[in-house]
């Protein structure tokens, strides 16, 4: 049996839902290198003639999701400067994608967090984006 990697599975991740916008006809694109270069970068950028989106991206088997200080920083600064609107989008395991806004999370002391249970009570599904 192979074990995937981490990162080859969040990649697969956010190809699952690059090509999700894109038979919605969404244009939608995987910046390579999100989170390893010097400038800021979402996962995802995606958009239509009336909104963009940026999209930070995660998969979990957990019944929970953090995402870095950074992480999220740098969503705000590259959203503000572009004109985006900043979403976080986690898949839970059996859940299938759910979408949060920057509002939605829960920051702790050097983390932001969301929950299974806040995915099935307040997490906006991907048709609700689109």
């Amino acid at each position: 049996m192979l074990k995937i990697s981490l990162k080859s599975k969040g990649i697969g991740a956010e190809r699952e839902l690059l090509h999700m916008f894109w038979a919605n006809k969404w244009a939608c694109i995987r910046v390579a290198g999100s989170g390893s270069m010097i400038y800021p970068s979402p996962d995802l950028l995606a958009g239509n003639n009336l909104r963009k989106i940026a999209i930070e991206c995660k998969i979990t088997k957990s019944e929970y999701q953090y995402f870095t200080k950074k992480e999220i920083e740098e969503l705000i600064e590259f959203s503000r400067l572009f004109g985006a609107e900043s979403f976080v989008s986690v898949k839970f395991q059996g859940l299938g994608w759910k979408f949060f806004t920057l509002e939605d999370l829960k920051e702790t002391d050097k983390k932001y967090v969301c929950s299974r249970h806040l995915a099935e009570i307040r997490g906006l599904d991907f048709n609700d984006i689109i």
